[in-house]
């Protein structure tokens, strides 16, 4: 009889090695390494100067001030006047935003899922545009135009806000298909009565929201 040989055990795989001349993450990794120790190297900090007794008392002298916040009428009252001023911007800009997103929304969205919409992907390229420049960028281009004053900062905030409408605009009417229009339109539904039946009520819940 022959006697049955069992295979021999296939050793454990080895580890891969750290570094590679072949890897390109390793080569970004030691370029980052290099770029941030040569700013610290050729930045001018002034670590003494930041951890100084001066620098640290007045850093103590500033937040004890917060501590005892001015109560003078006359300061409050600017206060009040101002921070009222920033609620009516914002309430202001947010009605805007949201007027312009539902202005928005039919051309960035579709009436069913497989319709045609020419206008969608320009649409939506506008609105990745409004949504990508921060309110400070669109505050300081509107300020060459409109000067200073609440004008600018509640066109920012319309502006950034009515981009971030997107998301909205995005639920609006993709989720309906051309069965639920067709059933309206064979029970004699006019086409403005089927739109607003199956496509308004879909991103309903995201404008809510």
């Amino acid at each position: 009889m022959t006697r049955s040989t069992a295979p021999a055990a296939t050793p454990p795989p080895m580890p891969a090695r750290l570094f590679g001349w072949r890897c390109g993450a390793c080569w970004t990794v030691l370029a980052v390494l290099a770029l941030v120790v040569a700013s610290f190297a050729t930045l001018d900090l002034q670590w003494a100067r930041f951890f100084s007794a001066d620098a640290m008392g007045r850093m103590g002298r500033f937040l004890a001030e917060l501590l005892h916040p001015n109560f003078d009428w006359t300061f409050v009252k600017r206060v009040l006047a101002a921070s009222l001023e920033t609620l009516a911007m914002s309430g202001v800009g947010t009605l805007l935003a949201a007027l312009f997103g539902l202005l928005l929304a039919v051309p960035a969205s579709r009436p069913y899922a497989d319709a045609r919409a020419p206008w969608r992907h320009p649409t939506r390229l506008l609105l990745n545009a409004l949504r990508s420049i921060p309110e400070l960028v669109w505050a300081a281009l509107l300020l060459i135009s409109a000067g200073l004053g609440p004008l600018a900062g509640t066109l920012a905030l319309a502006m950034h806000t009515t981009g971030c409408e997107r998301r909205a605009c995005r639920a609006g009417g993709c989720s309906c298909t051309r069965r639920c229009r067709r059933c309206c339109r064979n029970c004699s539904v006019t086409r403005c009565t089927a739109g607003r039946t199956t496509s308004v009520p879909q991103p309903s819940s995201a404008w809510s929201a």
